[in-house]
């Protein structure tokens, strides 16, 4: 049968960047998620009323996890061997009041199966009577510096700030509660570059699509405040930079956690109030997180589409190590004619045209200027069936308008395949860095405790290396034709 090849103007058509779906697979309903810790080689989190959910990989969720006590918005951190677990009983406006009680407990295991697991009680270490204008409920750690903070609170009334003893779990003697903030509630906690950050979450709850929940944050040069937003309004105020709203199919974002990846990979976890892909339910998202002049905000997941897929480094595009194809031109027009002579548009070279001189099999991959041909242009889409990690799905990397597919070559080079099986060596990961370029890596790694990612040998040549993270060698950015 014979190839039809469709113009580039038609594959640019066809291919558009889509908004990014829903994230993450199996079960993952929950809310008032707890950050994200790593125990027993797997990831847990944990919720209102006990429940918890467990990943291998941060993509495929499952219901898993013991927590004692119920209650409401837990939080976990670990200091040295211990996991501290912060939870609420009580408040929120529940049963008619908000006299609650924060209390602690630690474990130095998350895994029920591990000999050390066992959850052992500190006791209350904050709490409100109902007449006071706070309410002792959605408890954040932060330890920074070599201190531990707690923050709590809800709508009613303020934001407070707590320091416990980080070798204990228990209230620091002597310490007493602050007010830091108002019109918020499931506050988080982040410590970066000198700056406390305090995010609280904004909006309604608790009612499926018609909930407006939006994370926002002010910042500090203390623990304690006072916190501004970046206009410089107080969040005693009632102030707060938006950091992420609602989304495509997604509405309600709350209950902040931070996910540091290392190597300028930042992922933030929070609870959807409702997905109406998984009939209006609460389930656990997670996205990247960016860092734009001093303030946190959400990333994005690469959205499916075509692209020219640039280089940091040097500026160059990833492509077919082919011939160059020249496009046929009469160079007088340019030189040689007068400012009356008609003009008219030239066609974009086509796949068809750009393909003469591709050999059939492999093809190695190199750097070079850009120049909208087709050996240039990437369709990438996550690979359906292949899971993903950490909020990210793994994506196939095509040659727009064939099944031609990125891939590990021998002895670990890069080159493009006749066609997409779905082989591990064939998948990628695409992470948004928190300047808000990209890290790509293979699913396939030789070494897991040293992966390896897509890096610039030079302005000419790709390669799969461990990836430095203050380096430009290893961030691409991903630009519509």
């Amino acid at each position: 049968m014979k190839f039809a090849s469709p113009s580039l103007a038609a594959l640019f058509l066809l291919a558009q960047p889509q908004a990014a779906s829903a994230q993450l697979a199996g079960e993952p309903f929950i809310h008032d998620p707890s950050t994200i810790t790593y125990s027993d080689g797997r990831w847990w989190t944990f919720g209102t009323r006990g429940g918890g959910l467990v990943s291998e990989d941060g993509w495929t969720w499952a219901s898993g996890g013991e927590r004692p006590g119920g209650g409401v918005a837990p939080d976990v951190i670990k200091i040295d061997d211990r996991f501290y677990v912060a939870y609420a009983v009580g408040g929120g406006g529940m049963n008619g009041g908000h006299a609650s009680n924060v209390k602690v407990m630690w474990t130095k295991s998350l895994d029920p199966k591990s000999p050390d697991f066992g959850y052992h009680d500190v006791g209350i270490v904050a709490s409100t009577n109902g007449l006071e204008p706070a309410d002792a409920i959605d408890p954040a750690f932060l330890f920074a510096e070599g201190r531990l903070w707690l923050s709590y609170g809800t709508y009613f009334g303020y934001i407070r700030m707590l320091e416990l003893d980080p070798k204990t779990g228990d209230k620091m003697p002597g310490s007493q509660p602050v007010d830091v903030a108002i019109d918020m509630e499931a506050t988080a906690l982040l410590h970066r570059d000198g700056w406390y950050y305090l995010l609280g979450t904004h909006g309604t709850c608790c009612d499926g699509p018609n909930s407006s929940y939006n994370i926002r944050v002010g910042r500090s040069r203390s623990p304690t405040g006072p916190f501004v937003d970046n206009m410089g309004v107080p969040l005693l105020q009632g102030g707060g930079k938006l950091v992420v709203a609602g989304r495509a199919r997604q509405y309600g974002p709350g209950h902040f956690g931070l996910l540091d990846l290392g190597d300028g990979v930042e992922k933030f976890s929070m609870h959807y109030e409702s997905d109406l892909d998984r009939g209006g339910r609460s389930v656990l998202g997670i996205l990247p997180l960016l860092w734009k002049d001093g303030w946190p905000v959400a990333g994005e997941n690469l959205p499916a589409g075509t692209y020219e897929i640039q280089s940091e480094r040097g500026g160059g595009a990833l492509e077919l190590a082919v011939d160059f194809v020249r496009m046929p031109f009469d160079v007088r027009r340019s030189f040689f004619a007068k400012p009356g002579d008609p003009t008219g548009p030239i066609q974009n070279q086509t796949l068809a045209e750009n393909r003469v001189s591709w050999p059939e099999g492999a093809i190695e991959v190199d750097l070079g200027d850009y120049m909208m041909r087709a050996h240039q242009l990437w369709t990438i889409a996550p690979a359906e069936g292949a899971g993903g990690a950490f909020g990210a799905p793994y994506y196939k990397i095509l040659i727009a308008g064939t099944e031609r597919a990125l891939a590990v070559g021998p002895e670990g080079s890069v080159q493009a395949v006749p066609a997409f099986t779905g082989a591990a060596e064939q998948l990628w990961r695409i992470d948004q860095l928190t300047d808000g370029s990209y890290r790509i890596q293979p699913k396939a790694q030789a070494d897991a405790k040293h992966p390896r990612a897509l890096v610039a040998i030079g302005r000419s040549t790709p390669a799969l290396m461990p990836l430095d993270g203050a380096s430009d060698i290893g961030r691409w950015t991903f630009q519509r034709p």
